[in-house]
């Protein structure tokens, strides 16, 4: 199964923030969408990075409440670790593991398409495997 095949089903919507939102601003959306990053992206909507639940938390361990002022440029990391929608799920949850993170964008052409989390790679390799199994049950009992 290729991240494409998630795409569909998911969708290729990706929550984003600005460069200039503050940790507060940030919490409180990841929060609120129930989710675990999210992209931040210029007024073009260009990626400049990721934002995740860690990079906060690790800013407020380092300096307490004044973490809170920090914007998204601030606590983002620039260097991401991208997919592609080709990519495989395996490939994906060798990078998620190497790199150890948890959110992947999915960059096609060098634009957004997507964007999948372990959650949905881990919940697309249990589907295949429950596949697999039911394949094999059905040649064995064919048989």
């Amino acid at each position: 199964m290729v991240i494409q095949s998630i795409l569909r089903q998911k969708g290729g919507d990706v929550f984003s923030v600005g460069p200039g939102e503050d940790a507060t601003a940030i919490a409180r959306a990841l929060s609120q969408h129930r989710i675990g990053a999210a992209l931040v992206r210029d007024v073009d909507g260009a990626v400049l990075g990721i934002v995740s639940e860690r990079d906060i938390v690790r800013a407020l361990a380092q300096e307490g409440t004044a973490a809170l002022a920090h914007t998204a440029r601030d606590l983002m990391t620039a260097d991401l670790i991208t997919a592609t929608p080709a990519t495989t799920v395996a490939e994906a949850l060798g990078l998620m593991t190497n790199h150890r993170c948890r959110h992947l964008p999915v960059l096609e052409d060098g634009r957004l398409a997507g964007m999948v989390s372990i959650g949905d790679l881990v919940k697309a390799r249990i589907a295949e495997a429950e596949q697999e199994a039911e394949n094999l049950r059905a040649f064995v009992t064919a048989a």
